[in-house]
Order: structure tokens, then sequence, then C-alpha cells
């Protein structure tokens, strides 16, 4: 334990930069992204610092009036990718709102332990992020709040895109005209508009985190809006599939081109679903060696998938951060043995890899960027993993 909290402070400490953040890698990824900060937040909470604190309200110190918060911040090169952003200092798309879990974490309590409290600043920051993405984004058919390019997801080239793709030019041509088309309002047919399961359940989820806040603002509206959104999540569970599945707007260019068997495919991204629809059945797949687990998993997908290649960029490696959403979501909804597992193959995965971006879910080799700042959200896991080897035995 105190060799894994030493490794985690000294790769935030050496990622961190003015105003008041970590740089996920110095290298490839030398600005702010949405939520890698929210999990450096969270480690940095492990680590008993308040520099979450800082890093959460620089998150959120580039929102829009309408509440939009940009999935980058650049900080420190505002004009670097101005023109493929349509404007300077930050991206024109988000990314999962883990600022609700962030806060829950960073604030809980927090007055009775002597540290800084929420503020009603970022209290009202926060909400008002939320309210955005509830209010100002026309639903899907199935009532999910869409996301408008993969990269809003976090997942980046999930294999339930695959029906976007097209084949003839290279992925990254693709995703670069989606935010062309969101620069001009001029999509010239292609548009990506998809209730990504992943994306709603945190979503769904950050809201009910933020909630557990005293200073939370807009509760009844925010729980009202959640409660809708959770059922909606709740419903497209699909019993024969085994997973829940994306809602794709009709009018979608990925609807287009794909006959619906993308958007089913088994994703451990998915079963980020467990955070506000805990089902056993898929808590069972996180512990079965014949679907998800792996010595240094959760794989990234489904061993059975067609699709599935663990050495391949969100095509089936483990990822520090979907890890430790499963981690959570089996420790808060009572799945104490995939609690368990999930929070040792994420320590292990994330030191054995070198604290990469990534990594190989059956050998820990370490992928992506290394290391990688936001792989320390492994080390909540084990400090709640010495914790429970503390713990006498129960009756």
């Amino acid at each position: 334990m105190t060799r894994i909290r030493r490794q985690v402070g000294a790769l935030l400490e050496g990622a961190w930069r003015p105003p008041g953040l970590c740089v996920p890698n110095a290298d490839t990824y030398p600005h702010q992204w949405l939520w890698d900060s929210c999990f450096h937040a969270v480690a940095w909470h492990a680590l008993g610092d308040d520099r979450g604190a800082l890093e959460l309200t620089n998150v959120l110190a580039r929102q829009d009036p309408s509440g939009f918060v940009p999935h980058m911040t650049y900080w420190h090169h505002p004009d670097l990718h101005r023109d493929f952003w349509g404007r300077s200092g930050t991206s024109i798309i988000t990314q999962p709102p883990m600022y609700g879990h962030a806060a829950r974490v960073l604030f809980e309590g927090a007055e009775d332990a002597g540290r800084p409290a929420l503020t009603d600043d970022l209290s009202g920051r926060i909400a008002g992020a939320l309210r955005h993405l509830y209010l100002d984004r026309p639903r899907t058919p199935g009532g999910l709040v869409p996301v408008l390019h993969p990269w809003e997801t976090g997942c980046d080239d999930s294999p339930r895109w695959d029906g976007h793709r097209h084949r003839r030019e290279p992925w990254r041509t693709t995703k670069s005209e989606l935010v062309a088309a969101l620069r001009t309002g001029d999509d010239h047919g292609r548009r990506f508009v998809v209730g990504s399961i992943g994306f709603n359940a945190l979503l769904v989820w950050n809201t009910r985190e933020y909630l557990r806040l005293p200073g939370a603002h807009r509760r009844d509206e925010l729980a009202s809006a959640a409660d809708e959104l959770a059922a909606a999540v709740t419903a497209r569970w699909d019993g024969a599939a085994a997973t829940w599945i994306d809602d794709v707007d009709p009018t979608s260019d990925i609807a287009a081109h794909d006959d619906g068997r993308a958007a089913a495919i088994r994703t451990a991204d998915t079963l980020t679903a467990l955070l506000v629809d805990p089902r056993p059945e898929a808590f069972d797949q996180l512990a079965d060696p014949a679907a998800f687990a792996a010595p240094y998993g959760p794989r990234g997908v489904h061993i059975d998938e067609v699709t599935y290649r663990p050495d391949v960029y969100w095509r089936g490696p483990a990822w520090p951060q979907i890890s430790y959403l499963l981690w959570w979501a089996a420790k808060e909804g009572g799945a104490d043995r995939v609690a368990e597992t999930s929070a040792r193959s994420l320590v292990a995965g994330a030191e054995r890899s070198g604290w990469a971006e990534y990594w190989h879910p059956e050998s820990g080799l370490g992928l992506g960027a290394r290391p990688q700042t936001w792989a320390g959200a492994a080390l909540p896991a084990a400090q709640w993993l010495a914790e429970r080897d503390a713990a006498p035995p129960s009756d």
C-alpha cells in the first residue's frame, strides 16, 4: 500500500502544472481533459492533498454561459487548435460529466473533517453543467441524452461506433469531419447522434453523486431529471444480448450504415450502467473469465465478440477509469466478490503496466501513453482493499 501511494504521489506531482491541474501525459496529452481531471481529483483526495479541489475548479473554469463544459482546455497554448475547434482556448465538445462524483469524493463530510468545503460558485457550476446536458440536447427516440461525437463518450474508437465508419477513409478523418460539422453547423450528411448507454449512465450517476452534497443547487429539478433518465437507461437492457443497447437516432449517419449490431456489442464501458441499474446477471459477467474478467481486467470488450482485440485502442484493453467505475458500481451495488476482484485487477494492472493509459488485460502490458495520470485512480481501490484486509472477520 505504501508503495502504491508513493507511486501515485510521484505520478501526480510530476504532472502538476499552473494554474492548477495535471496534464495526463506531458508528451501525448499536454493540456487539461475533463474526465481525466475528475479522476485526478479523486486520486489527490486519496493522497490527502487538497489540490483536487483546485483541479476540479479549473475543469469548470471555462464553462460556457449555457452550462456547457468543454472536454479540453488549452491553458498554455490557447490558439494551438483554434482552426480545428473554431474557437480559442477550449474544444467544442464535452466528455462524461465526472465532476458530480469528484465533488462527492472531495466534499462529502468535508467541514466535519476540517477540509475545504464545496463553494457556492463551484456547486452552481456543476449544477449548471448537468442541467445543460438534460435540457439543451434533444432526446433520442428512447429518451436518452445524445452524444454528438465519439469523443464525447470518452471511448473514442469503441466497436459500438463501427456502424459510423466509412470504410474507404481512416476513422480519424471521419471524426475530424464530424468536428467540422459541429463547428460550422453544416453537417453535409455527417451526423453522429447516439444515445450512448455509458454516457447516460454516468450522467445519471454523477447527478445523484452531486445531490448527496448539502450545498447542491437545483436539487428537485436535477433529481427528477436523473430519475427520468435512469428509467430510460434501464429500459435499454436486452436480456438476449445480455447488455444495454445504445439508442441511435434514425436521422444519424450511423443509422444509415448500421443494421443495429454495433449498438449491441458487449463492452465494459456499457457496463457502467450498473451504477444506475445494478443487475446481478451483469455483475456476473465481470467475474466470469469467459466474459470480461481477466487478471488485469476487466477486458474492454467481451472476449466472445469478434471485435475483441486486447492490444488495440478501445477494442479490448483494460482502462483504469472504466475499471474504477466498475469497481465502484460493484462496491455500492453489494456485489462484494466482484468489487474485490475488480479492485485487485485494477491495482495490479496499473502497477504492472507502469501506470499506463490502458493495458493488455491478460498480461498487464502497458499501452498508450506511459505514464498517464488517471491510472492514479487505482489508489482509492488499493486503500479500500487494505482496509478490507485489515478488518477483523465478521461473525
